[in-house]
C-alpha cells in the first residue's frame, strides 16, 4: 500500500496579506487619514453642503411629486382626499364652534373665515408632522445612500406645499361664493404663503432632528399640534378674547406663528378684516429666524442621522 506524504499547513505571506497597523502612539483614525482615507459619515462644511442640496433639487422635486401621488394611491377617491380632509374638518368645526358654541359672533363671513383658518393652519400642522418622521421614517434609504440628509425634510415640506396649491384653488372659490369680491389685495397671498413656507421649512428641519433623536416625540406630537390649533384662532377670532387676558398673554397670542399667517391671509381675502402692521413684522421675523435656526440645528447633527 502506497504511503501518503503528510500535507504541511500553508503559512500566509505576512508581508503580502497582513493588514497595516498604526505605529505606536498614533490612533487608528489619524493613521487612516495620513494614508488618504476619510470617514464615510461626516458633516461637510456649510457652503459645500448647501451646494450639494442645490445640486439635488431635481431629486427633491421628483421625490415629493412621487410621494404625493402615492399617498392616496390605494384610496378610491385618490387625491380628492387632499381637499375632502380639510373640508370635513371645517364642517366639524363649523358645527361645534360656529353653531353650538356661537364662536361666529362678531365675525363677518364666518364660513370663509373658518375655511381660510383650516386650510392655512393645516399646511403648517402637516409640515411639522411630516418633518418629524422625515429621517426616522426613511432609515433604509439613509443607510444605503450618501446624500445631504436635509433633502428629506425639504422634500416633505414640498409635498405639503403641492397639496396646499390644490387646496388654495378650492379656498378661493369658497371665498368668492360667500360674497367676497376679487381685489388687488389678493396678490398678497403669494408673499404670505412664501413666508409661511419658509417658516414651515425651518420647523420641519428642526423637528426632523428631534424626531430622529427622540422617536417618542411622534406619540406626543398630535397633542401638541392640537393644543397649538386651539390657541391659533383657526375657528374663532383671537381679538374677542385678547382683551380679557393679561398683557403678556395678548402679546403671545398676537405673535403666535400658527395664527400670524392665517391672519394675514384673512386680511388679504376678506374685505371686512384689517391686519395691523406688526403682524407683517411677526410673519417676516418668524420666517427668517425659524428657517435659519432650523437649518443650522439640523445641519449640526448631519453625521448622526441613520446611526444606532
Amino acid at each position: 500500500m502506497d504511503s501518503v506524504a503528510p500535507v504541511s499547513p500553508v503559512v500566509p505571506d505576512e508581508g503580502r496579506d497582513a493588514a497595516p497597523t498604526p505605529p505606536d502612539g498614533e490612533s487608528a483614525a489619524d493613521f487612516a487619514i495620513r494614508h488618504g482615507l476619510q470617514p464615510v459619515a461626516t458633516r461637510p462644511p456649510l457652503r459645500p453642503y448647501i451646494s450639494q442640496l442645490w445640486g439635488r433639487r431635481s431629486f427633491i422635486v421628483s421625490f415629493a411629486s412621487s410621494r404625493n401621488i402615492a399617498t392616496f394611491a390605494h384610496a378610491r377617491l385618490g387625491q380628492i382626499w387632499q381637499l375632502l380632509t380639510p373640508l370635513l374638518n371645517a364642517a366639524v368645526y363649523y358645527l361645534l364652534f360656529g353653531l353650538l358654541l356661537q364662536a361666529n359672533r362678531g365675525v363677518e363671513n364666518y364660513e370663509a373665515f373658518l375655511i381660510i383658518g383650516v386650510f392655512v393652519f393645516t399646511y403648517t400642522q402637516r409640515s411639522v408632522h411630516s418633518g418629524t418622521v422625515a429621517i426616522s421614517g426613511n432609515l433604509n434609504m439613509i443607510r444605503a445612500l450618501h446624500f445631504p440628509r436635509a433633502t428629506l425634510p425639504l422634500a416633505f415640506t414640498l409635498i405639503e406645499l403641492q397639496q396646499l396649491m390644490v387646496s388654495v384653488m378650492v379656498m378661493l372659490a369658497i371665498v368668492l361664493v360667500t360674497g367676497e369680491p376679487v381685489t388687488w389685495a389678493w396678490l398678497l397671498l403669494l408673499p404670505i404663503l412664501l413666508l409661511q413656507t419658509m417658516f414651515n421649512t425651518g420647523a420641519s428641519l428642526a423637528m426632523a432632528r428631534v424626531g430622529a433623536r427622540y422617536p417618542d416625540i411622534r406619540q406626543l406630537l398630535p397633542f401638541m399640534l392640537r393644543a397649538w390649533l386651539y390657541v391659533s384662532g383657526v375657528f374663532y377670532s383671537v381679538d374677542q378674547f385678547a382683551d380679557r387676558t393679561p398683557r403678556l398673554v395678548q402679546v403671545a397670542l398676537e405673535a403666535n406663528p400658527g395664527g400670524v399667517y392665517l391672519e394675514l391671509v384673512r386680511g388679504a381675502l376678506l374685505r371686512e378684516l384689517s391686519v395691523p402692521g406688526q403682524v407683517w413684522a411677526y410673519a417676516v421675523g418668524w420666517a427668517v429666524v425659524v428657517l435659519l435656526a432650523g437649518f443650522w440645528y439640523f445641519y449640526r447633527a448631519e453625521e448622526t442621522y441613520g446611526r444606532g
